[in-house]
């Protein structure tokens, strides 16, 4: 698959590559990771003044109208650049959410604070020995007076240091596992008995394990209709993790190519091995299915939901594969300076770890996948 792109969404997509190579090379992203923040709020505000905040919503919530594919050109620029501000888990993940069960209300606040840029958010909807299962859910919360209060624990939840809005899922009615009942609510992050015990990440970013203690919450969506929300929510979340996933690939094996051209071994370049001419053709070949998967999924998440989220886990799985081969042999064809800081091999292949297990792994989607496909 090849998609032709559009005069603006060409256009899109050379502003970002021109913003990212003048201000988000691999120098400038070190000493964001290694900022107190760990956050570029200067970079942030020009992603909101540039239009990126805006372009994948609707005209109707007050964006640009760029849906999913606006999503995954950015994320692929993003992915190629190593970009660690929190563009999912505010725009695509919290932005779509509201955007899609939000009241009118709710959108017109949220929604626009969020496009220009002046607040951040994060969706906390792990728990401990919930493994990647939506409606697994402990954390409850119960009627007061015009609102809810909710009490209960979230684990691993990616930017919440960095949010002002946390959306929480919580069980309104039935048992941790069913399907019913769960419900989702927004949560300010400095509100009275929430507690976060923050930690850096593998690649660079930032999360914490959330503490609820009788927090007083705002229903965002339909009372108990919150899974249903949160699995068309998971299947934009893999298709913008995917396309980071292909900017990195890209980057790796451009990487790899590069490297070999220059460093010899018995005299001569190393990539005129044979055997790892043939490793890096495996290479190219992953990358360009990954293209073709991501492209292919981007195009699909306005239709059907059933058919998007059998393709989203297959992609979701295909492309993690994929990654950790190309990320594998990128620093083993490196040698031992493949997992050094100073080389950005490395981090790519700790980003494309941790995008394995965000939404679920590979092995995960491969079952529900087989689960959906016997379904249809």
């Amino acid at each position: 698959m090849d998609i032709q792109f559009t005069e603006e969404q060409e256009l899109l997509r050379s502003s970002v590559q021109r913003l990212l190579r003048d201000q988000y090379d691999f120098e400038a992203r070190r000493k964001i990771v290694a900022s107190e923040d760990g956050l570029g709020r200067k970079q942030w505000a020009e992603f909101a003044e540039l239009g990126l905040l805006a372009a994948p919503f609707s005209e109707a919530a007050g964006g640009l109208g760029g849906g999913p594919l606006s999503t995954m050109i950015i994320m692929q620029e993003f992915g190629r650049h190593l970009v660690v501000e929190p563009f999912v888990e505010t725009v695509v993940v919290a932005g779509g959410l509201i955007e899609q069960v939000g009241s009118d209300a709710q959108k017109q606040s949220y929604i626009t604070d969020i496009i220009a840029g002046t607040k951040l958010w994060a969706l906390a909807w792990t728990e401990k020995g919930s493994r990647f299962d939506l409606a697994t859910v402990a954390t409850t919360a119960r009627r007061d007076g015009d609102g809810y209060v909710l009490t209960g624990e979230k684990t691993a939840v990616v930017a919440a240091p960095w949010s002002d809005y946390l959306i929480v899922s919580a069980r309104t009615s039935g048992h941790r596992h069913d399907r019913g009942g769960v419900s989702l609510f927004v949560v300010d992050r400095r509100a009275a008995n929430l507690d976060l015990q923050s930690f850096k990440t593998v690649d660079g970013r930032r999360a914490a394990e959330v503490s609820l203690r009788g927090v007083r919450g705002e229903l965002l969506g339909r009372e108990g209709e919150g899974v249903a929300a949160l699995e068309a929510c998971r299947n934009r979340a893999i298709g913008a993790l995917c396309a980071e996933a292909v900017g990195a690939i890209g980057e790796l094996n451009a990487a790899t190519l590069e490297y070999s051209k220059t460093r010899k071994q018995f005299g001569v370049t190393i990539g005129s091995f044979q055997v790892l001419q043939h490793r890096m053709v495996d290479m190219f070949i992953a990358h360009q299915e990954t293209l073709s998967l991501m492209q292919h999924l981007s195009l699909s998440l306005n239709d059907d939901e059933a058919g998007v989220s059998r393709l989203a886990s297959g992609a979701k799985s295909k492309i993690g594969y994929a990654g950790k081969f190309v990320a594998d042999q990128a620093v083993q064809l490196h040698g031992g300076m493949g997992m050094t800081d100073e080389l950005n091999v490395g981090h790519y292949f700790k980003r494309i770890s941790s995008i394995n297990i965000q939404f679920g792994d590979p092995a995960y989607h491969v079952l529900r996948y087989a689960q959906l496909d016997a379904a249809a």
